[in-house]
């Protein structure tokens, strides 16, 4: 009773009522006592709740100002992620009263007669390259042939777009080339991915300067350069605020030359292409106590290009993780 209660969603007013129903009943087919004390339980304490103004002053209320005082407070960074974005019919699903009429009103998305033509060559080529057996059992490695052939063909610019040199697909596209791939070697399809979605690329189109975008875009999307993001570590993973990563605004020499700079200390693990990566892409807490960027102390996360060969970078051991041979490692 209780479940078709809950899946029909019924107030919690007709809950009570159907509850103290269940108890007149009860008490008519002589059910046992302790039956009969629950439903009287339950139909008395779902009849007060359903009193908004007592359920707001000696429920709600308490128990917000509890809450308030035991979570933290929120960053500037993690209020700007949170207001980020819009809803869009995902925020329907989640209510649990989707309208399913909206989402088929959607034009299906299609590929463009270059994407369709990439998937039917270099893109199937790829997948009778791959020998997923002998990459992950025997090489522990994917042949250089293969990697010359995904730089030679841009893959690694899937998102870039083309007056950097890149393929810009579309999203449809990314994803059908990533699901083909990753069928025939998933080592591969990581290989292929990182780049196209947690690289350094995208960050760079959105946010990188111009002679940033001219440097680096046209190198991304040819494999003269290979990405990483770094953001996981020992003590936090897709938890990102929790990073203990930190990078202090500080003025010193570099190249023999007074700058102002950054200070970093970080531990990075299982950071994928890590151990090939050229270019790194590290998230970290910017802080600024002597104010030489500002008024503010705490920056909160930021991120950072870091080339592999800047003093002080480690590349650690390789992982193996569950046995698969794609590239991933500790920085």
């Amino acid at each position: 009773m209780v479940l078709v209660m809950t899946y029909h969603s019924l107030s919690l007013g007709i809950t009570a009522a159907c509850l103290g129903l269940a108890f007149l009943l009860g008490g008519a087919l002589d059910v046992a006592g302790w039956l009969q004390a629950m439903l009287l339980a339950a139909a008395a304490i779902t009849g007060l709740l359903s009193i908004q103004s007592l359920r707001q002053r000696f429920i709600s209320a308490p128990l917000f100002k509890w809450f308030k005082g035991v979570l933290p407070e929120l960053s500037e960074t993690e209020q700007e992620a949170i207001d980020a974005g819009t809803v869009w019919w995902d925020g329907e699903l989640f209510s649990g009263q989707p309208d399913w009429n909206k989402l088929l009103a959607n034009p299906l998305p299609t590929l463009s007669a270059e994407e369709q033509a990439f998937l039917d060559g270099p893109v199937n080529e790829l997948c009778r390259m791959a020998d997923r057996w002998n990459i992950n059992h025997n090489w522990k490695v994917i042949p250089e042939e293969v990697t010359d052939f995904i730089h030679d063909n841009g893959f690694l610019g899937m998102i870039i777009p083309k007056a950097y040199g890149g393929l810009e697909l579309s999203a449809v596209a990314q994803t059908e080339v990533i699901t083909r791939i990753a069928q025939a070697g998933q080592c591969i399809g990581n290989y292929i991915a990182v780049p196209n979605s947690l690289g350094p690329g995208e960050l760079l189109i959105k946010y990188g300067t111009d002679a940033q975008r001219d440097y680096y875009l046209p190198r991304l999307a040819k494999g003269q350069e290979l990405p990483c993001f770094a953001l996981t570590g020992p003590h936090a993973g897709s938890d990102a605020t929790s990073l203990p990563d930190v990078g202090v605004v500080c003025k010193g020499k570099y190249n023999g030359k007074e700058v102002l700079g950054i200070k970093l200390n970080f531990d990075k693990r299982y950071i994928t292409l890590a151990p090939v990566a050229t270019l790194i892409g590290l998230a970290f807490r910017l802080e600024d106590p002597d104010h030489l960027i500002g008024d503010k102390d705490d920056h909160g996360i930021t991120c950072a290009l870091l080339p592999r060969d800047t003093k002080g970078v480690e590349i650690g051991r390789r992982h193996m993780p569950v046995g698969e041979a794609f590239l991933n490692g500790p920085i």
